[in-house]
C-alpha cells in the first residue's frame, strides 16, 4: 500500500491506464491514509464509501477519462451536488447543494474520484486556515526540536496538508489573495493559480469576485499541469469565464527554458525581509541562469500599494458577496420576533470573527462618503498594478519571487494580529489584483527544517511558460522532503 501513494499523479494514471494497479486499490490505499490522517483536520466530509464505489466503476470500465481512478479533494467551498458544501461556515453547515461546480464536474467528467471535502478558512478568508467553524487544520511538519503545531497556510489550507501527507493525490484549491500559493510553500507542496477567467468559478461560493480563481494543489509540477488542463476551459455559466482553448500544458513541460528572460522585480526585497527567504530568491535565480535563462531586473513601482489596495477590493467585494447568507433561502436559520431580527440573529451566529471584520470593512468602504474615497481610488490603484506588471512583461518573459515572507508559524501566533496576518500574502498579492496566473513551488527547507517556496508570475493565459519554468526550477531544486511520520 505504501508504493502506491508514492506514485505521482501521472504514475498513477500511467499505471491504471495501462492496468499494472487497480483504481480499487489505489482508492484503498488512499482511504487508509485519510483514515490515518484525521488527527490534522484536513477533511470537514468525507466520501470514502461513495469513492470505493466509483473506484469499483472505473475498474469495470463504466467510468473512463483523463483520471480515471485518481483518488482527489475538494476544496469545501466548491459546490458538489448531494455533498455538504459548507465554506468553512457554521452559516452554510448542513447545505447539500442541488448542482455541481463546473470545476468539479469536469473533474468527475474526467473519471477523478473525490475522497470528500476539504478544510479552509471560512469562505476563504484568511492566511491561516485557522478561522474555519470546524476547526484548524495542522501542518504535518514540525520545526526540529519544536512539537508546536504549525498552520497549513490559508486559505487552502486543508488542500495542501491533504496533498502533503499523500491522503490525496491533487487537490482543488482557490486564490484570492495567495491562497493555493501560500500553502503550498508552507507544506512543501506546489501550487498554481491560472489567469483570471482560465476556470470557471460558476458553484464557487463567492469571496471577492473580481479576484477569485480557482487552481491545483499537488504534489509536483506536471501534476499540476494534468489536473489543471481538466478543470479549465470556457464555461457559458460563468460571464468572466475566457472563451479561449486550453493549452496541454503537460506537454509544454519540455525541460527548456534557454533563452527565457525571467524578471526580478527590485520591489520585492523588502527590508526585513527573512535572511534564508532572500537566499532561497537568489538560489533560485542561480539555478534558472544556470539553465539558460537570462535575469534581467524590472520595475513594479506600485507593488507598495497592493496590499492596502486587496484589503479594500476584497472586503468590500466579500461584503456584498455575504450578504445572501440571511437566514431566507438556504443555510442556519436563527428565528427572530421581526425578519430584521433574524437577519440579526443568524448572521451573528452564522459567522466568524474574521469574516465579520471583513464584512465591516467592506461595507464602510462602500458607504456613502467614503466610495469615492476608499474603493473607487483602490481600484484606480489596482489598474496601476496591471500597468506595472504590462510594461514588465514587454521585456520579460516569467518573473521570480518568493512565496511568503517567513517558513510556517505556529498555530494561533498571528491571530490576535490581524495586519501581521495579512502581511503573509504581501507577495502573492500583486499577481492576483493584476489577474495573473503564478505558481509556488517547494525549493528548499528553512534552518529549522520547514519548507520554503519560490513563486513565479506569468503574462495573461501563459500559463505553460510559469509551468515550463517551474518545473526546471523543481528539477534544479530536487526537493525530496517530506514531513516526518508521512
Amino acid at each position: 500500500m505504501t508504493d502506491l501513494i508514492d506514485l505521482s499523479l501521472a504514475a498513477a494514471r500511467d499505471a491504471i491506464a495501462s492496468r499494472q494497479i487497480t483504481a480499487v486499490e489505489l482508492v484503498g490505499a488512499y482511504t487508509q491514509r485519510v483514515e490515518s490522517t484525521r488527527a490534522l483536520n484536513a477533511f470537514i466530509t468525507e466520501t470514502l464509501d461513495q469513492a470505493l464505489a466509483r473506484a469499483r466503476a472505473v475498474d469495470a470500465g463504466q467510468v473512463t477519462g483523463s483520471m480515471a481512478g485518481i483518488p482527489i479533494g475538494i476544496k469545501d467551498l466548491f459546490c458538489t451536488k448531494g455533498v455538504q458544501t459548507t465554506a468553512g461556515s457554521a452559516i452554510l453547515k448542513g447545505f447539500v447543494p442541488p448542482y455541481d461546480s463546473t470545476v468539479s464536474a469536469k473533474l468527475e467528467s474526467a473519471g477523478a474520484i473525490s475522497l470528500g471535502k476539504l478544510n479552509l478558512d471560512e469562505f476563504a478568508m484568511g492566511s491561516s486556515n485557522a478561522t474555519s467553524h470546524y476547526g484548524p487544520v495542522t501542518n504535518p511538519w514540525k520545526r526540529s526540536g519544536d512539537d508546536r503545531a504549525l498552520v497549513p497556510g490559508g486559505s487552502s489550507g486543508g488542500s495542501a496538508a491533504a496533498v502533503a501527507t499523500r491522503s490525496v493525490l491533487a487537490a482543488t484549491a482557490t486564490d484570492t489573495g495567495g491562497s493555493i500559493r501560500q500553502p503550498a510553500a508552507f507544506t512543501g507542496t506546489a501550487g498554481i493559480k491560472p489567469t483570471y477567467g482560465r476556470c470557471s468559478r460558476f458553484g464557487i461560493v463567492a469571496f471577492a469576485s473580481s479576484l477569485d480563481q480557482a487552481g491545483v494543489i499537488a504534489r509536483d509540477v506536471r501534476d499540476s499541469a494534468i489536473m489543471l488542463q481538466v478543470m479549465c476551459g470556457h464555461d457559458p455559466q460563468d460571464s468572466t469565464s475566457a472563451p479561449l482553448p486550453v493549452p496541454n500544458w503537460e506537454a509544454a513541460l519540455t525541460g527548456d527554458i534557454r533563452g527565457l528572460k525571467i524578471g526580478v522585480p527590485k520591489e520585492y526585497r523588502l527590508d526585513g525581509t527573512n535572511p534564508e527567504i532572500l537566499a532561497l530568491w537568489d538560489r533560485g535565480l542561480a539555478w534558472a541562469k544556470a539553465a539558460g535563462a537570462e535575469i534581467i531586473e524590472v520595475s513594479l513601482p506600485h507593488t507598495r500599494y497592493a496590499l492596502a489596495t486587496y484589503y479594500i477590493v476584497a472586503p468590500a467585494e466579500a461584503s456584498s458577496n455575504l450578504a445572501r447568507y440571511d437566514g431566507v433561502r438556504f443555510g442556519q436559520r436563527v428565528p427572530g420576533k421581526t425578519l430584521d431580527e433574524m437577519y440579526e440573529n443568524t448572521r451573528a451566529a452564522g459567522f466568524g470573527a474574521e469574516v465579520k471584520r471583513r464584512i465591516l470593512i467592506g461595507t464602510y468602504t462602500l458607504s456613502a462618503g467614503y466610495y469615492d474615497a476608499y474603493y473607487l481610488k483602490a481600484q484606480k490603484v489596482r489598474a496601476l498594478i496591471a500597468r506595472d506588471f504590462a510594461d514588465a512583461f514587454k521585456t520579460v518573459d516569467v518573473m521570480l519571487t518568493p512565496t511568503a515572507p517567513t517558513a510556517a508559524f505556529a498555530l494561533g501566533e498571528k491571530m490576535d494580529d490581524p495586519i501581521a496576518m495579512y502581511l503573509n500574502d504581501v507577495f502573492t498579492v500583486p499577481a492576483s489584483l493584476a489577474g495573473l496566473p503564478a505558481m509556488s513551488i517547494p525549493a528548499g527547507l528553512s534552518g529549522d527544517g520547514l519548507p520554503l517556496g519560490l513563486h513565479l508570475i506569468g503574462k495573461p493565459f501563459d500559463e505553460a511558460t510559469v509551468l515550463r519554468t517551474a518545473h526546471v526550477l523543481e528539477q534544479q531544486a530536487g526537493f525530496t522532503a517530506r514531513p516526518a511520520g508521512y
